[in-house]
């Protein structure tokens, strides 16, 4: 297939990426290496798809309308997985307008380009922080999540929104993904994982937020790019048992899904950083802090619908994750 990958130099685009090259798709990477961490980091990623002769790349913002519509039009996609966004949750506190500008605003483009360019489907990134405010636990795809607690959270919520709108005036089908708390080799600076490793390893302490308490559904980057791909090739269509006087968020009467992906095992912070502390050998100064605004105290996945509907099923286990995560930055960085 021809796929268009927004965000290729990204974490988890860069992986996606690699996968579908590897099992012989045409991808189009959409990237514009902006500023948020390292782009040094992100070029590292997109050195490693370039040579790849079934590999091309645009480098352009979501919100450059006239880029994405020549990529769409030069390119053709046969399908589109959406991951460019503006990403984290305490950033959206002091630069509001990035999240609009391409959470909201780019992915309108997105949504615009699929439509005019005959898409056969789209996957979208959307969060675990979508759930906000929730408390019953596992969190649930059938659950309402009406009441997010940070921009972010309330632009993914409201890509969701537009997409089921697309899909069902349109027919175009679209799925969304509620990432939970991504981690491994190639991963973001901004996360606690490679914060964690590259302050232990500096000797400097470590901001340890709601004292270590709150729990994270951390999942390895291979399940997550193993879940994208199942349902990339899964097109979603009508729901035929929908009912509308008892509606669900995760199904509609529009070729329209959303599914958690997660790793159904969420870890205490405390107990991630000891693991963390075998790996690399020495023992970390903690600083411990309240709960930040815009967090939540826990997340965990319900991935039973993903799992019903793909097949999918997380493989890999925290200890191996972080030995993983570990090695590759001692590799890269040469520490």
């Amino acid at each position: 297939m021809r796929v268009l990958v927004t965000g290729a130099a990204g974490f988890i685009g860069s992986h996606l990426s690699q996968r579908l090259l590897a099992r012989g798709d045409e991808v189009l990477g959409y990237d514009n290496l902006n500023a948020y961490y390292d782009p040094t980091l992100k070029q590292a990623r997109l050195d490693r798809l370039t040579p790849n002769r079934n590999f091309r790349f645009v480098k352009a913002s979501l919100e450059d309308g006239s880029a994405l519509e020549r990529a769409f039009t030069e390119f053709a996609p046969q399908r589109v997985v959406n991951l460019a966004a503006q990403a984290g949750v305490r950033y959206s506190l002091e630069n509001p307008q990035a999240y609009i500008d391409s959470n909201i605003v780019g992915f309108t483009n997105i949504l615009e380009s699929c439509r005019h360019h005959g898409v056969d489907h789209l996957v979208y990134a959307s969060s675990s922080s979508v759930y906000g405010a929730n408390r019953k636990l596992p969190f649930s795809v059938e659950d309402p999540v009406d009441h997010p607690v940070s921009l972010y959270a309330a632009t993914k919520k409201a890509n969701e929104l537009m997409a089921h709108t697309y899909s069902h005036l349109f027919a175009l089908p679209t799925t969304g993904l509620r990432f939970f708390t991504v981690y491994g080799p190639w991963g973001r600076p901004d996360m606690a994982l490679f914060l964690f490793t590259r302050k232990i390893l500096a000797g400097e302490p470590i901001d340890v937020f709601n004292n270590g308490h709150h729990r994270r559904d951390f999942t390895y980057i291979d399940d997550i790019v193993e879940g994208v791909i199942r349902t990339l090739d899964q097109v979603p269509e009508a729901d035929p048992g929908y009912n509308p006087p008892s509606p669900t968020p995760a199904r509609s009467a529009a070729p329209y899904r959303v599914y958690n992906i997660g790793n159904h095992q969420p870890v205490e912070l405390l107990r991630y950083i000891e693991l963390l502390e075998e790996c690399l050998g020495r023992k970390a100064e903690r600083r411990l802090l309240p709960l930040q605004p815009g967090d939540v105290p826990d997340t965990f996945a319900d991935v039973e619908a993903l799992q019903r509907d793909t097949g999918y099923t997380p493989a890999t286990p925290i200890t191996e994750g972080i030995a993983r995560f570990v090695a590759w930055y001692r590799e890269f960085y040469r520490v």
